[in-house]
């Protein structure tokens, strides 16, 4: 019997408060969150697993984190995070296992053929990532103890630039580090990441690279200065086959956020 591909979904930059009031550029984020983990169940299903890639917490206090289990709830699918600009990880780890879902924090995730690499980029107190040493020696020593599994290595900042200038300048600082060690290794298949509130899809030396719309705000692709965008929030999905193919897509929600500031000039 052919064995069915790993399935993923991914969501962003969900942007939690700790109060039910809290709102990021007018969007009460815990609405558009609920409102794209319906759909994601709706078209998608149960995945063999959630990817939660950083900016969970808006606020970056422990309740806000909580408040995000809460919205997961039981779903029978394990919940593997990564921190963003705006996440504190004990508090999210605090938090997070506080409530109902199935939160884990594991580094590795081995799910044969497959291992997924959730790289760590916060930097406290700024906006921009970096991967130390200790995180690129995560990333080399776990291709290397795995040759024999296809890789996706995730983070939450872009390693490599995306076409708009003011993101360009706090995404990780040390991206060709990142992309020297992950060029080395002939058994990585895909790169994803969150932050830039954007579907971004490209290939470099084959390898799909991917980032995802945010659970609430989306930003203008392309935009020398920071720009809020009209279009819906949403996930990922992702199928990881066993011959190391990925198949993936993103889908939205039907309408744009509520309340949405669109001539905000930052937050």
């Amino acid at each position: 019997m052919e064995k069915l591909p790993l399935r993923i979904i991914q969501f962003t930059d969900t942007h939690f408060f700790q109060n039910e009031d809290g709102r990021l550029l007018g969007v009460d984020t815990s609405r558009t969150f609920a409102e794209v983990f319906r759909v994601a169940r709706e078209l998608r299903g149960i995945p063999d697993l959630y990817l939660f890639t950083g900016d969970l917490s808006q606020d970056e206090t422990e309740e806000s984190y909580r408040r995000l289990s809460m919205s997961v709830g039981k779903t029978g699918a394990p919940c593997y995070m990564l921190p963003g600009n705006h996440d504190r990880r004990e508090e999210a780890r605090q938090g997070l296992s506080d409530g109902p879902a199935d939160f884990r924090f594991d580094k590795v995730v081995v799910v044969a053929p497959w291992i997924i690499i959730l790289l760590d980029t916060l930097v406290v107190d700024e906006v921009g990532g970096h991967l130390p040493p200790s995180e690129l020696e995560l990333l080399e020593k776990t291709l290397k103890a795995h040759p024999g599994h296809h890789a996706l290595v995730c983070m939450h900042h872009h390693p490599i630039p995306v076409g708009a200038d003011w993101l360009d300048t706090i995404g990780i600082d040390n991206g060709p580090e990142v992309l020297d060690v992950i060029d080395r290794f002939h058994n990585v298949r895909g790169v994803l990441w969150g932050h830039i509130h954007q579907e971004f899809e490209m290939r470099r030396n084959g390898i799909p690279l991917m980032a995802t719309p945010s659970t609430c705000v989306q930003f203008k692709p392309k935009s020398a200065r920071f720009a809020v965008d009209a279009i819906p929030p949403g996930f990922r999905w992702m199928e990881l086959h066993p011959n190391g193919t990925i198949h993936t897509g993103v889908s939205r929600t039907s309408d744009v956020a509520m309340g949405l500031e669109l001539s905000s000039a930052g937050y």
